[in-house]
């Protein structure tokens, strides 16, 4: 009885000191919200800068989640009990909170689209956003509540406290970080929405782990002091189960077990990844394709300098129609796959008979060498040059060797000197100035390049109009670079402990949404204000503690020559030899002098918020390939420059598959006239 009487006075106790630290905690993240939430009031040119952040509303607010989101179906009684109290007492005021406009009756289903949210976060989100009503039956109802919340207490806690006889809770951490992981799962979400936010995204936030250490903490203290009490009100009892648990294991209560249609059928232990123990998200584009149904192929690719790539495929074996898709700076061929089914184009190429390539430029925090022992600073010692005449060829010649094998193993009547397929790039930022460097070098080399047709997003080459931040970047690279160049050999989160950082902010970001307005913004100051959605860029999972892309000094440095040469050029070496013994010129190669020797269609697209790359830029690589007699196109969009991957743009995919059809239609009429050659 006494034992009974203690177990249920701690039990309180500790749901007591639960609640309290929970309370005080989301106090003080509410107050940082609602700062955040001022600071963001006042900061100018913010309306343009938070149009990437489609679905959210970053309007000023004090208020936040009541408690943890993961706590929705695991919290315990007690704090239940208070959780219900305080969401009674404010039920009236969930009204005036609906959002800064009247919000529809078919809205009721309406989930933000940040991040997967539990009930309790949509309720706070949701509810987080609108104009009091100052109605009198609102305001007498919460005094109403809040007088009869001492009331409530004093029957609703004997009720507790007897229903804890005959129900003894004997959770512990391991069950709480369980329930953590099964509670986390979304719910239902709009079909657009990226696949980053989709039930497979189940990393915590800092906030979480927050709540979580604390809880575990708490019940690791009262835990200790139970035992405690117990020894010392029923010292024989702890003795016998001392020694129970000291005396060897009975190898018959034993049985083992193993996993159904493996063909070893001995038990194994499944490892764990340390990404998974810190519940971070580490997906690879490998786990995006598959999870969503779509075949996947991984293919390594080495340059001839020894770096390895990864060329990633969504394979149609016997298709004549292939794509490959080339991503930009601190981009990977996540990038294409980010917005799910219907809105990547990866996809939407594959859907339309495509075989996709996805290809990933040198640079990752990994590096991935044929020399396992080369040095950091050997890895990054590199420009755009080796992007476009070592990685593309690389890339493309393997694309080549594969389509070829497949499709005359598969058709024998080909003939050998004929391409058997049409290969169209599909090229973004800085792979819109490599896959030019790479085609203009092949045919000066006078080397088949293999391309149909290219298709350029906002690419890089001409970057002289651009605003303050990339000036100031581009004198401080020049000023700086023969002291910097030897500290700093590439730009990216240096130590796993400030990836994983990265990662579980990205999620807090989107919990609190005043913070993740305030960080769009400043992200948006720092790039020109450029209005992409920064903030969900860096919670793609390519940016993960284990590896994350980064981008090498000379490839900044590189940018800068054009930015400040105001010509699209291969690296400048510093010095008439240098650039004698790689180019046999003292200057660089000028490769907008040579858009001449482009024998392909090449489609030009601008983003006309695009801060980056600004559309004056990619409209002089449109009127340089028109004056030396291209067959090019043109045409702007209302976007930023990470929307034209990031974002789901459905004008954009019916233009790029409306360009890719023409390739199609060639093949067919190509087609056409070979039958009649054979015929006659």
């Amino acid at each position: 009885m006494i034992q009974r009487v203690v177990d249920n006075l701690l039990a309180v106790t500790k749901e007591s000191v639960k609640t309290i630290t929970y309370e005080s905690l989301n106090n003080i993240l509410r107050l940082i919200n609602g700062l955040s939430a001022m600071l963001l009031a006042i900061l100018p040119g913010k309306t343009n800068m938070l149009e990437g952040i489609h679905g959210w509303e970053l309007r000023p607010a004090f208020r936040g989640p009541r408690l943890p989101r993961w706590m929705e179906n695991g919290v315990s009684s007690f704090n239940q009990f208070v959780h219900e109290l305080s969401m009674e007492s404010d039920s009236a005021s969930s009204e005036d909170y609906s959002s800064g406009e009247e919000m529809d009756d078919d809205d009721d289903d309406y989930i933000s689209p940040a991040s997967p949210s539990s009930q309790s976060s949509r309720f706070s989100r949701s509810s987080s956003y609108t104009k009091r009503r100052k109605d009198w039956p609102h305001w007498i109802l919460s005094i109403f509540m809040w007088l009869l919340l001492p009331a409530r207490l004093m029957i609703g806690i004997p009720i507790y406290l007897y229903s804890l006889v005959f129900t003894r809770d004997s959770k512990g951490a391991n069950r709480i970080a369980g329930r953590f992981q099964n509670s986390n799962v979304p719910g239902g979400r709009k079909a657009l929405d990226h696949v980053v936010e989709l039930a497979t995204d189940r990393r915590r936030g800092v906030i979480e782990d927050l709540h979580l250490g604390i809880e575990i903490f708490i019940e690791t203290i009262f835990d200790g002091i139970h035992k405690m009490t117990a020894c010392v009100i029923s010292p024989w009892e702890s003795l016998r189960v001392f020694l129970r648990w000291s005396s060897p294991d009975d190898p018959s209560a034993y049985v083992a077990t193993a996993t159904l249609a493996k063909d070893d059928p001995t038990p194994t232990e499944r490892k764990s990844r340390l990404n998974n123990s810190l519940n971070t998200d580490g997906r690879t584009c490998e786990d995006v394709i598959t999870e969503l149904g779509y075949p996947y192929e991984a293919i390594n690719v080495v340059t001839a300098d020894g770096y390895v790539l990864l060329l990633e495929r969504i394979p149609r074996r016997d298709s004549k129609k292939v794509v490959y898709l080339q991503h930009g700076v601190f981009d990977s061929s996540m990038g294409w796959v980010s917005n799910g089914v219907v809105g990547s184009p990866a996809f939407a190429a594959f859907d339309q008979g495509y075989d996709v390539f996805l290809g990933n430029f040198r640079g990752l925090v990994s590096r991935e060498h044929v020399d396992k022992n080369i040095s950091s600073r050997e890895y990054w010692r590199y420009s755009i040059n080796e992007n476009g005449i070592e990685d593309i060829p690389a890339m493309i010649e393997k694309i080549h060797q594969v389509k070829t094998t497949e499709l005359e193993h598969n058709n024998t009547q080909e003939l050998e000197t004929e391409q058997p397929y049409k290969l169209c790039a599909i090229c973004h930022s800085l792979g819109g100035a490599a896959i030019l460097m790479y085609l203009i070098t092949r045919r000066i080399e006078e080397k088949p390049h293999h391309l149909s047709r290219l298709i350029l997003l906002s690419p890089a080459g001409f970057h002289h109009d651009s605003s303050f931040p990339f000036t100031a970047l581009e004198h401080l690279l020049f000023w700086f670079s023969p002291i910097l160049q030897p500290l700093v050999p590439a730009f990216y989160i240096p130590t796993r402990f400030f990836r994983m950082l990265l990662n579980k902010l990205a999620r807090d970001f989107h919990n609190y949404p005043a913070v993740g307005g305030v960080v769009q913004t400043l992200f948006g100051y720092l790039l020109g204000g450029d209005s992409s959605n920064w903030v969900g860029v860096i919670g793609l999972p390519h940016y993960n503690m284990n590896d994350m892309p980064g981008v090498s000094f000379g490839i900044a440095l590189h940018l800068a020559q054009m930015k400040r040469s105001k010509r699209f050029r291969m690296f400048d070496y510093g010095s008439a030899r240098a650039n004698m013994a790689v180019y046999g010129s003292p200057e660089p190669l000028d490769l907008g002098e040579f858009y001449g020797l482009i024998d392909v269609p090449v489609d030009v697209v601008a983003g006309r918020k695009d801060k980056v790359i600004r559309p004056s830029m990619v409209r002089k690589h449109y009127r340089l390939m028109r004056d030396a007699g291209v067959d090019v196109s043109y045409n702007e969009f209302e976007y930023a420059h990470l929307d034209f991957t990031f974002s789901h743009r459905e004008e954009l995919l019916g233009y790029v598959m409306s360009r890719l059809r023409l390739v199609s239609q060639n093949m067919k009429k190509e087609m056409r006239l070979k039958k009649k050659d054979l015929t006659c």
